[in-house]
């Protein structure tokens, strides 16, 4: 089986959770962190997840979950401690097509959440498939140790940095290569940054070229 690795956009998406309890908590903290509209299926809550639905940061609709509940919903994540309740989840939502994990289910996943490492918005997601997701943690930790603590402001400045040069300059090559190459330099927010004039000039060099 071969999957497709994609990053995806879930703000304001509907998105269903069928449990919960702990491990239900732990999907729906990442769905949060992505901005989803989430809805919680089931007849009791932890207390952590009782207070997010006081807060109003998602709905707990109190009760078994039912075919219905798919209604509209983008992606669904089955939680429970019952494999036959996921399960039909799992099969409800293909029958719909709609993505659906089962938490520790492989069978029952259409897609699987990686490890990851995180800085800022720049992501590193690994997968084995659901083959060994400690296998998965081990390198997620080894990569965290080896990369710089700054890189989640170094990409908001390079990505504003991007930016200005795709505003000043025609696509081509010569933009590309740009691009690649303050891709490799250090950057700061000061007008004085070395990188920055290094930017401006090459810019200057590229209108010059069009002249």
């Amino acid at each position: 089986m071969t999957l497709l690795p994609i990053f995806l956009r879930l703000e304001r998406r509907p998105c269903l959770v069928v449990g919960a309890g702990r491990v239900a908590l732990e999907k729906i903290e990442s769905l949060r962190g992505a901005g989803a509209a989430i809805t919680v299926v089931a007849p009791e809550a932890i207390p952590k997840l009782r207070a997010l639905a006081k807060e109003g940061a998602l709905v707990w609709r109190q009760r078994l979950f039912e075919p219905a509940d798919l209604d509209g919903i983008f992606v669904v994540i089955a939680a429970t401690n019952a494999p036959d309740v996921n399960h039909a989840v799992y099969e409800e939502a293909l029958r719909r097509n709609v993505l659906c994990n089962a938490v520790d289910d492989p069978p029952n996943c259409d897609f699987y959440f990686g490890s990851v490492v995180a800085r800022g918005d720049l992501q590193i997601a690994i997968s084995t498939a659901g083959e060994s997701p400690a296998l998965a943690q081990r390198l997620r930790r080894e990569i965290d140790a080896q990369l710089p603590a700054d890189l989640g402001p170094w990409l908001d400045e390079l990505g504003g940095l991007r930016r200005e040069v795709r505003a000043a300059t025609p696509a081509g090559e010569a933009r590309n290569l740009l691009l690649h190459e303050l891709a490799q330099r250090q950057l700061c927010s000061l007008p004085s940054c070395p990188t920055r004039q290094f930017a401006q000039e090459r810019i200057r060099a590229i209108e010059e070229t069009r002249a």
